[in-house]
């Protein structure tokens, strides 16, 4: 039997969870391409019904843990960000509401699936998940790791994941605290 698009999230949404360490309270990023994940090329053929189906299965893994997700918008907004008020409650919201040919329908998912959506310019997350070449390092903390799940693509789209660690701060005689690196 053939899994469905939001089991197969879900679990490589729990494996990233699981490699990067994310406890409750921190924010994963997520960037995805629909029309990647179907086949087509990025910003061609918007999926509202995939979108729903990748942001339900992520949720399944972060609501449990007690993590937030943060959705990033297509080009069209600037890649402005979809968050929970609650995720960042000193960030300058923005006024958007993302829409399937301008945010992105995974974007448009997320603002539809959140209890209280906000829109923000900026964002620094623990972690991060590209689904077909969004490119979501611009809301990542400043030192990105990456990461290796156990597949690469989603469907048609190519998966990348991210964690974040402190940087090295200090010369030849500093010493570093193991947990976080």
């Amino acid at each position: 039997m053939e899994t469905s698009v939001r089991q197969e999230i879900c679990a490589l949404t729990n494996e990233l969870c699981e490699k990067a360490g994310l406890k409750a309270g921190q924010i994963l990023v997520v960037g995805c391409s629909s029309s990647e994940v179907n086949g087509d090329r990025i910003g061609s053929n918007s999926r509202t019904d995939t979108a729903k189906e990748i942001f339900d299965g992520i949720m399944d893994a972060l609501r449990p843990r007690g993590i937030f997700l943060a959705a990033q918008c297509c080009e069209h907004l600037n890649r402005a960000i979809i968050v929970e008020r609650a995720a960042v409650p000193f960030a300058e919201p923005v006024n958007v509401v993302p829409q399937p040919k301008a945010g992105g329908s995974f974007a448009t998912a997320a603002y539809a699936g959140f209890n209280d959506p906000v829109a923000v310019e900026h964002i620094r997350a623990d972690a991060g998940l590209d689904i077909g070449g969004t490119l979501i390092g611009m809301h990542l903390r400043e030192v990105a790791v990456p990461l290796r799940l156990s597949a690469d693509h989603l469907r048609c789209a190519l998966i990348l994941a991210a964690r974040v660690r402190p940087k090295f701060v200090g010369g030849s005689r500093a010493v570093y605290n193991e947990n976080l690196l």
